[in-house]
């Protein structure tokens, strides 16, 4: 019996096997068959050994006829006894190859349904989930959980059923053989059960110690090791040693103990089972010496003896893994049963002519907007602004002021709590999600590339671009240039472990899908906060050409690169405190005067 392990369990088990049980439900036909196919294999390896343990008999009586002159051993009757055996033996094999591929067929299609499922799901999950829930996490879900759950629904359910058949069908068999044989068998398993229980309550303790202690030491050599240099800069190496060697000196005892405790009820169990066995052998060998057993009903008993321990093994750790899979299926019900965002309306209103062509001009109107990622925690208080088509406007404001939260808001990322958004003087809530974000172009201050070449990044906004198109963007966006002396040029494959290209070339990429995209609305969020002076001032110039006839929002921490704008928003805790272009926000000396100067004081 292995180590005993912390088993997950699962908060709601009844409403989460109720709900996988819906995904079950197609299958039933397949699984009822599999079923009914591994009683009869099951059936039929219990009653093999009771065969082998005839054969024995005959032989032991052939051999002692001939011994007192008789006929000897029946080779004739042996012989289709044996190969009744192979038969029986055979047909069992073939079936349980029959139930594994049913089994695999089941699981396959059930995790294929589950990802699906969430595949769906999560784009039709607001970005306020997300904002709750780590990445690694929902991919954990997606992953991990759905495999524990394929890989343990349909295989679990029949193998506690085969254990729950071999046990009473072997006890049949074995009662039938000698009732008093099975009553010193019997005794065994419960004092096995006891000292199992024991010794896994003393364990479970020195288990949780061990993954907690485990958790802080990885914890803690990630920190040392990726904040390396601060260690080195303040001399902090004797410390973070003591530290190491004390949760370490921690696990090193709880390992031990855990180890130790779970170790033990193998052998003991064992010793049980083992005099347990010996006492069958014994008292069969004097039923035997008083002719009242044959010596092959011994062989066949002890036989289902050792095959009664499996099976109830396996239920006991059976168990463990059914709580642990409901346990991933409620992680992975808890996703797909999250609260979806706002369907788009039944009536939406079109952005295209007649010609199929875009029609937005690039109007834009905050009216009240009230905003907050939660209700107590308001974000935007009550905006209202009018920006005209073709406007180059620009946001500043501290840190949490709430300038990035207006451009997700205007493209419907989150639900309003208050106000109205138009464009073009429609409710942004009448246009479809897809149709909205369409008409906007947006370059973030993290450059988001992914793993592709970089002709398909730069055609990821619009997948039926030319490459001329594509050529031409880049040269608007400065990085025609440092392409070509790539040795694959466009076709130079992107990934994480790609050296050569730096942030600020990553970031020219995206700007580049920008030009690309000639959205009618542009946004800008720090777009140029990781490229140099000089690639910046080219960049700008560039953007001067690209917000010609669009509406543009820009973000920017480093206020002289919105001198130009048209109309500068200042914000401020939620609200907003001045509004009007440089030379007149300069001349109120207010806010933006002193936020201002404070990026050129020495």
């Amino acid at each position: 019996m292995p180590p005993q392990r912390l088993v997950e369990k699962p908060k709601n088990f009844r409403g989460t096997l109720k709900q996988l049980t819906g995904y079950v439900r197609p299958y039933y036909g397949r699984i009822v068959l599999s079923l009914i196919l591994m009683i009869i294999s099951t059936v039929m390896c219990i009653y093999g050994p009771r065969l082998i343990g005839n054969v024995t008999t005959m032989i032991s009586q052939g051999i002692l006829s001939k011994y007192n002159g008789g006929e000897g051993i029946d080779f004739v009757t042996i012989g289709k006894l044996i190969k009744t055996i192979l038969i029986i033996y055979g047909v069992s094999a073939l079936i349980d190859y029959t139930v594994n591929a049913l089994h695999v067929n089941i699981a396959v299609d059930i995790s294929y349904k589950l990802r699906d499922d969430i595949s769906r799901k999560i784009n039709r999950l607001p970005l306020s989930y997300f904002d709750t829930q780590t990445h690694g996490d929902v991919l954990s879900r997606v992953t991990n959980d759905v495999d524990n759950i394929s890989n343990n629904l349909t295989g679990t359910v029949s193998q506690i059923l085969n254990s729950l058949v071999n046990i009473v069908g072997v006890l049949a068999m074995m009662l039938a053989i000698s009732w008093k044989l099975t009553a010193i068998s019997l005794i065994v398993i419960p004092l096995s059960g006891v000292i199992a229980a024991l010794t896994v309550k003393k364990s479970q303790k020195h288990f949780r110690d061990h993954s907690s202690y485990l958790g802080k030491i990885n914890g803690h050599v990630e920190e040392m090791y990726s904040g390396h240099l601060l260690v080195k800069t303040y001399n902090y190496e004797d410390r973070s040693i003591q530290r190491f060697d004390e949760m370490n000196e921690k696990l090193y005892e709880a390992a031990y103990k855990s180890q130790f405790y779970s170790s033990i009820m193998h052998p003991l169990t064992g010793f049980l089972q083992n005099v347990g066995y010996v006492a069958v052998c014994l008292i069969g060998g004097f039923e035997v010496i008083n002719g009242r057993m044959a010596i092959g009903d011994i062989q066949s008993f002890t036989t289902y003896v050792r095959r009664l321990q499996q099976p109830i093994s396996s239920i006991a750790q059976l168990m463990n893994t059914v709580q642990t899979m409901v346990a991933a299926a409620e992680r992975v019900f808890a996703l797909l049963n999250e609260t979806e965002e706002v369907k788009d309306t039944d009536d939406p209103v079109s952005i295209y002519d007649e010609k199929g062509n875009i029609q937005i001009r690039g109007n834009v109107t905050f009216e009240n907007v009230r905003f907050g990622y939660t209700p107590d925690n308001i974000v935007i208080n009550d905006f209202s602004m009018y920006v005209a088509p073709g406007k180059d406007v620009a946001i500043v404001g501290p840190t949490g002021a709430g300038k990035t939260t207006l451009v997700k808001l205007l493209m419907r990322f989150y639900e309003l709590n208050g106000g109205t958004i138009y464009v073009d003087f429609h409710n942004i809530n009448d246009y479809k999600r897809e149709d909205l974000r369409s008409i906007f172009g947006m370059v973030l201050q993290d450059a988001w590339l992914f793993e592709g070449t970089i002709r398909d990044n730069i055609r990821f906004g619009k997948p039926d671009a030319t490459d001329e198109e594509i050529y031409r963007a880049c040269r608007l966006a400065h990085v025609d240039r440092f392409i070509k002396t790539l040795e694959n040029g466009y076709d130079t494959v992107i990934s994480e472990e790609t050296s050569g290209i730096s942030q600020g070339q990553k970031q020219l990429l995206t700007i580049a899908r920008a030009f690309l995209k000639d959205p009618k609305i542009l946004i800008l969020d720090e777009a140029t906060s990781s490229v140099d002076t000089r690639t910046e001032q080219l960049i700008q110039d560039s953007m001067e050409e690209l917000r010609k006839g669009r509406t543009a929002f820009t973000i920017a921490h480093r206020l002289s690169t919105i001198r130009n704008a048209d109309i500068i928003i200042v914000l401020d805790k939620g609200d907003v405190v001045e509004v009007g272009d440089h030379e007149q926000l300069m001349e109120k000396k207010g806010f933006y005067y002193r936020l201002y100067n404070s990026q050129f004081e020495q």
